[in-house]
């Protein structure tokens, strides 16, 4: 059953009801089973368990051979310049310590596979308490609608020693975020595209970067940006 990434999302959080839904992680070697309340692997285990949904309501998908690779998921199998679906999990009482994409990687992705911006994230929070796990809240978002401003960039990104490493998330449901995501997807792009402006290590070489990511984009969809 091929579905579309809203198409999964409603499946997943209206039919299915996984909000608010509660389980656990054990452990079992021999005859000794433990149960597991801390939290460093819940994001792959959820992940996993996901794939495992997919295949039980016969849901169309391949998964990425190179799991260090964007996207976790591709739903359209027959093209793989659609449906491609990026899955990101976290702990609603620390807020999203998860990376968007890393700086360097995404902007050079967007040179040729500028189809990438429409990718969907699928994002689950979740709680942890005495080792029972349960899911508080499922989002499906563009990039645009994860990413914002902050103080130093126009691009929220992670900083270590002067160097972008990733593009970091908002807190997008919160009311109280002081950096709002963008309104689309043109917004997000102009604030990627400024950044390398300010950031001394892509000021040089930015060039017509936006320009080409254009033109790569028009070249897969036929969709002019309308940005330059």
């Amino acid at each position: 059953m091929k579905l579309t990434a809203q198409e999964l999302y409603d499946r997943l959080v209206n039919e299915y009801d996984v909000i608010g839904q509660v389980g656990g992680i054990n452990f079992t070697l021999k005859d000794l089973t433990i149960s597991i309340d801390t939290k460093d692997t819940v994001g792959n285990l959820l992940q996993e368990w996901l794939k495992a949904w997919f295949i039980h309501e016969g849901i169309d998908f391949e998964e990425n051979e190179n799991t260090q690779k964007f996207p976790d998921f591709y739903l359209d199998t027959a093209d793989k310049k659609k449906g491609l679906l990026e899955v990101k999990c976290f702990d609603i009482e620390r807020g999203p310590g998860f990376d968007l994409a890393n700086f360097d990687a995404y902007c050079n992705s967007l040179l040729t596979d500028a189809y990438r911006i429409d990718s969907d994230y699928l994002i689950l929070a979740y709680k942890m308490t005495d080792g029972v796990l349960s899911i508080e809240n499922v989002w499906l978002k563009k990039i645009w609608e994860l990413a914002c401003p902050s103080g130093t960039y126009p691009l929220k990104v992670q900083e270590k020693k002067n160097i972008i490493y990733n593009i970091r998330p908002s807190i997008w449901y919160s009311d109280r975020a002081t950096f709002k995501p963008f309104n689309n997807r043109n917004d997000f792009l102009n604030a990627l595209n400024n950044t390398r402006y300010e950031y001394p290590q892509t000021r040089a070489t930015n060039g017509h970067w936006l320009r080409n990511v254009q033109a790569n984009y028009r070249e897969h969809t036929g969709v002019d940006l309308g940005i330059i």
